[in-house]
């Protein structure tokens, strides 16, 4: 039956409803596999997370066919579980999509006879929101914030997180628990020092591998800022992804939803992306084309942890090229190629090669749309220590959930769990 065949540690037709904080694929990834294992209920987000959403699960499945491809073609002995290798068709996401329901920021709705919800924005990605759960229960109204992923204030395109009520209970993330983001300064003087010395000192190539949906937005905007300041040199930026400018449209059309500085520079241009040199790169035919352009450029393309995608073509045409620089602007989990290249080795372990490196190698964490350890002891802080009753830290790695324990404990929220798999706790 379904729940047996499930890979999740509870029975998903259990379930009442999946309330989802924002689209990035380690919260959006598994919601087609629910729904496979028994899961007969709705899907509630904000509009923007259902077109991230959308775009980000399409890829999935898209990736997985040609997965299942590769291993056809290669005769491979088919003795893995379907679940295990979690093969997703577009049928499946069609499915997953019809059972979204959406409801605005900041809009107290009603999912039960006795329980609210509310999406407050919180940055980290467009649509991204903190959930508040009211609940009444023998006629008393019990408070509790989910957090989802904290974003950073001062982030390109994104407002400040908004702030938040107090509650009886706190669920938060701890992503950067445990430490500050690095890079001082602003996007834009980081990057345009970065293209001078690459593109105009060394007449090079600069690559940026960056993910799709949200992090590209937030590069090619700082790229457009510094266009229309008239800092950008006269240069071709190659936007490899075909993903990536269909995230970018969902961003202008919910431009409301941006800060006041992108809101400003939407009206005035009509556009937050679009300007003279950029170019979207339409098929894998003009992606290979690409490597044989030898003026200096900008290549931004997916993965941005260098797993697939056309990104991993960039890495290895380049890689063995002093005239370039590969920017890492994001998170690489370890063991992928993206966190080996930022480990300083001498060569890089692609397809079953090992190419050298003698591009140079640079990056920078002020793209980052994870709140550093002082944004989540802020949003901490909102809190009245002495009516919240308890908080959960959640997500992120062990020693960061520890370390976040005892700066609580130091501002004097002494209250705090870490919970273990399979544990549970009643919410008096």
């Amino acid at each position: 039956n379904a729940e047996s065949q499930s890979i999740f540690p509870f029975d998903p037709s259990s379930l009442d409803v999946v309330l989802l904080t924002h689209a990035h694929i380690d919260h959006t990834g598994r919601l087609p596999q629910l729904l496979k294992s028994g899961y007969n209920g709705q899907i509630v987000c904000t509009t923007p997370t259902f077109g991230l959403a959308q775009i980000l699960l399409n890829d999935n499945a898209s990736l997985s066919s040609k997965r299942l491809k590769r291993l056809v073609n290669r005769a491979y002995r088919y003795t893995h579980r379907e679940e295990e290798i979690e093969i997703l068709t577009l049928k499946e996401v069609e499915e997953t999509m019809d059972r979204f329901v959406t409801i605005s920021f900041n809009h107290r709705f009603q999912i039960h006879t006795k329980i609210w919800i509310t999406f407050i924005p919180t940055g980290h990605l467009l649509g991204a929101g903190n959930i508040l759960l009211e609940i009444e229960e023998k006629g008393e109204l019990k408070k509790i914030l989910f957090s989802g992923d904290l974003g950073r204030k001062n982030y390109p395109l994104l407002p400040d997180p908004s702030p938040v009520p107090n509650v009886d209970f706190l669920v938060c993330e701890t992503t950067y628990g445990n430490r500050s983001h690095q890079e001082r300064g602003n996007p834009e003087d980081v990057i345009e020092r970065i293209i001078k010395e690459t593109c105009v000192e060394k007449a090079g190539r600069l690559i940026i591998p960056a993910f799709s949906v949200g992090r590209t937005q937030s590069i090619i905007y700082t790229l457009h800022k510094l266009f229309l300041q008239g800092r950008l040199p006269k240069i071709k930026i190659f936007t490899d992804s075909p993903m990536a400018e269909v995230s970018s449209r969902i961003y202008e059309e919910f431009h409301s939803l941006l800060n006041e500085e992108a809101k400003t520079i939407f009206a005035e241009h009509k556009t937050l992306f679009d300007f003279d040199n950029l170019i979207y790169v339409a098929n894998f035919k003009e992606s290979k084309a690409i490597t044989n352009y030898y003026e200096p450029c900008i290549i931004i393309s997916a993965s941005g942890m260098l797993t697939g995608g056309r990104m991993e073509m960039h890495v290895k045409k380049n890689l063995n090229n002093p005239y370039c620089t590969f920017l890492m602007i994001g998170y690489s989990a370890e063991g992928t190629p993206g966190h080996r290249l930022m480990s300083g080795g001498k060569f890089l372990r692609i397809g079953g090669k090992d190419i050298p490196i003698t591009a140079s190698i640079e990056r920078t964490d002020i793209y980052s749309g994870h709140a550093g350890k002082e944004d989540l002891l802020d949003f901490v802080r909102q809190q009245d220590k002495n009516t919240l009753k308890n908080i959960f830290l959640v997500h992120g790695e062990y020693q960061s959930m520890i370390d976040f324990r005892e700066n609580l404990k130091e501002e004097g929220f002494n209250r705090c769990e870490i919970p273990s798999k399979g544990e549970s706790f009643f919410l008096l």
